[in-house]
């Protein structure tokens, strides 16, 4: 029972960082063009970085979210933020 539980978790997990690498492969390719069709129809006024800006921003958090707080908020973390807590409650009652 705990092996299924396991690997339900650690799938899920590789779907995470799988989601994360279709989105950032994505977002090159579709920039690239976008980029390619600045230069090509109108290299005077550059606008390309507009969307590579915002885009990216979401990005940033989506890798953020998949990678940062899996280590900042993840089971380590609950585990010792567990401990400390149950340690001041030792301390209280004494």
């Amino acid at each position: 029972m705990e092996e299924d539980k396991r690997y339900k978790e650690a799938k899920e997990r590789v779907e995470e960082i799988k989601s994360f690498y279709v989105h950032l492969i994505i977002y090159i390719l579709v920039n690239l063009v976008l980029f390619i069709i600045n230069i090509l129809t109108s290299p005077g006024s550059l606008w390309f970085y507009w969307p590579l800006f915002g885009w990216g921003i979401g990005l940033f958090f989506h890798g953020f979210s998949v990678f940062g707080t899996k280590k900042i908020f993840g089971k380590d973390w609950e585990e010792r933020k567990i401990k400390e807590i149950m340690e001041e409650d030792k301390v209280k009652e004494e």
